[in-house]
C-alpha cells in the first residue's frame, strides 16, 4: 500500500471517531417553582448532532412530593428477566419497607431495541438508623443489589427525585417515559451521549445517580483506573463499564461521607496545574498543595464538562484547562448550564447574563432559603460563579 493511501485511511479513521461530542444541559428555577420538561427536552434536542442515539437521559428534582419522605428506587430489569425481578424484589422487601411500587409509565414504543422493564419502589430502610447511617445503608444496599443480581440495576435512589435514561437520543427517551406529560420539577438536567470508548447501554446512559446526587458528563476521564481503584477502597463498585461512574462515587465520598464543601471538592476534582499553584499567595498555595497531595487519586484527568445536581443545588464544572465547552446563563429566576449557548437561547431568548466559566472554576447555584409555592415548601437558590 502506498504512503498516500495509508494517510487517507488514517484521516478517515480519525474523522469517524468524534471525540468532542456529548451534550449536557441543566435548568434550575431559583424561585423554587416547579416547571414541566418541554423546554429542557427542546434544549437538549437542539444539540442532536452531539449524540448518536446510544444514550440519553434526564434527572428531575421535586417530582414526587406525595412520597417526598421515601427513597424512590428506579430499577431496570434487562432481557425481560422475570427471575431477576423476583430476586430483586425479594431483596428490596427484605431490606426496605415498601409503601408503593409500580411500573414506570412509558409509551410502550421505544425507538431503541431491547428496552428493559423499568419499575419504581418508594421505600424506607427497614432498620432503624440515624439520618447519616440511613444514607449509608441505602448506598450499601444499592451497590450490593447492582453487583450481585444479574439483569437488575437500581439506577436512581434519591428522595423526591428521579432519573430516566436509556439507549436512544434524549428526545426519544423523554418521549418514551412521557416526561413532559407526567412530571414537573424545580431542577432538570439532561444528557445526550456519544460514547467513544464504551458501548451504548441502558445502564451506561447518563445521568449517573447515588442517593439524590446526579452527574451528567461530556468528555473522557483518562484517570479512570486510578480513580476507580481509590474509590473501591471505600466500598464503591464500578459496574457500568463507563468512566463517568467514578464521578458520582467521588462526589458522594467527598461531599456526603467526608463532608467537604463543594468549593473544596471542585478543587480536588479539577485542581490548578502545579505552575499555577506556585503563583498563589501562601495560604491558598498551602491549601491547594495539601489537597493535591491528600486527594491525588481523585484528580479527574482528561477533558470534561459536568453538571452535578442535588436537592437545591446545581454545579457546572470543566476540566482545569477547559477542553470541553460549558456556558452559563440567567434569566429572571432561571439558571441555565449548557454545552451550547444556542440551546439556552432557544427556550429563553432574553437572558440577563451569559458567561463562559474558566477552567476548573465552578458555577454554583445554592439553596439559601425556602419559600412556599402552591402549598408546597420548595427551595430558593442563588447563583455564584
Amino acid at each position: 500500500m502506498s504512503k498516500r493511501r495509508q494517510n487517507r485511511r488514517v484521516r478517515r479513521v480519525i474523522k469517524e471517531k468524534e471525540i468532542g461530542a456529548c451534550s449536557i444541559f441543566g435548568a434550575l428555577n431559583q424561585a423554587g417553582e416547579r416547571f414541566g420538561g418541554e423546554g429542557v427536552v427542546r434544549a437538549i434536542a437542539n444539540m442532536h448532532d452531539r449524540s448518536n442515539g446510544l444514550g440519553g437521559g434526564f434527572a428531575i428534582y421535586g417530582l414526587y412530593p406525595e412520597y417526598r419522605d421515601y427513597y424512590a428506587l428506579h430499577v431496570m430489569y434487562e432481557n425481560e428477566n422475570q427471575v431477576a425481578k423476583e430476586k430483586a424484589e425479594a431483596y428490596i422487601h427484605k431490606h426496605f419497607d415498601v409503601v408503593h411500587d409500580e411500573e414506570i409509565p412509558n409509551s410502550g414504543e421505544p425507538k431503541a431495541p431491547n428496552a428493559p422493564r423499568t419499575w419504581r419502589y418508594f421505600v424506607a430502610p427497614s432498620e432503624k438508623v440515624d439520618a447519616f447511617e440511613n444514607e449509608d445503608y441505602v448506598v450499601q444496599k444499592v451497590i450490593e443489589l447492582n453487583s450481585t443480581i444479574k439483569d437488575a440495576c437500581i439506577f436512581s435512589s434519591g428522595k423526591n427525585m428521579g432519573v430516566f435514561k436509556g439507549v436512544g437520543y434524549p428526545e426519544d427517551i423523554a418521549e418514551y417515559f412521557l416526561l413532559d406529560k407526567l412530571y414537573q420539577g424545580y431542577l432538570w438536567t439532561a444528557h445526550g451521549r456519544f460514547p467513544t470508548n464504551t458501548p451504548g447501554s441502558w445502564t451506561g446512559a447518563h445521568p449517573f445517580n447515588l442517593l439524590d446526587r446526579t452527574v451528567v458528563h461530556n468528555g473522557e476521564i483518562s484517570s479512570y483506573g486510578t480513580n476507580r481503584r481509590h474509590l473501591e477502597m471505600y466500598g464503591y463498585k464500578c459496574i457500568a463499564n463507563t468512566d463517568t461512574e467514578v464521578l458520582i462515587y467521588a462526589t458522594d465520598l467527598l461531599l456526603r461521607r467526608q463532608g467537604l464543601p463543594m468549593e473544596l471538592a471542585t478543587k480536588i476534582l479539577a485542581p490548578p496545574v502545579w505552575e499555577a499553584i506556585k503563583n498563589e499567595k501562601e495560604k491558598e498555595r498551602h491549601l491547594l498543595t495539601t489537597l493535591r497531595q491528600v486527594y491525588a487519586p481523585l484528580l479527574m484527568n482528561g477533558p470534561f464538562a459536568i453538571i452535578i445536581a442535588s436537592h437545591g443545588e446545581m454545579i457546572g464544572l470543566t476540566d482545569r484547562i477547559r477542553l470541553r465547552p460549558l456556558t452559563a446563563a440567567t434569566s429572571g429566576d432561571m439558571l441555565y448550564l449548557s454545552s451550547e449557548e444556542a440551546s439556552i437561547r432557544l427556550i429563553s431568548p432574553k437572558l440577563d447574563k451569559v458567561w463562559t466559566p474558566n477552567g476548573g472554576e465552578p458555577v454554583v447555584g445554592k439553596v439559601t432559603k425556602r419559600v412556599k409555592v402552591k402549598n408546597e415548601v420548595l427551595p430558593l437558590a442563588r447563583v455564584s460563579a
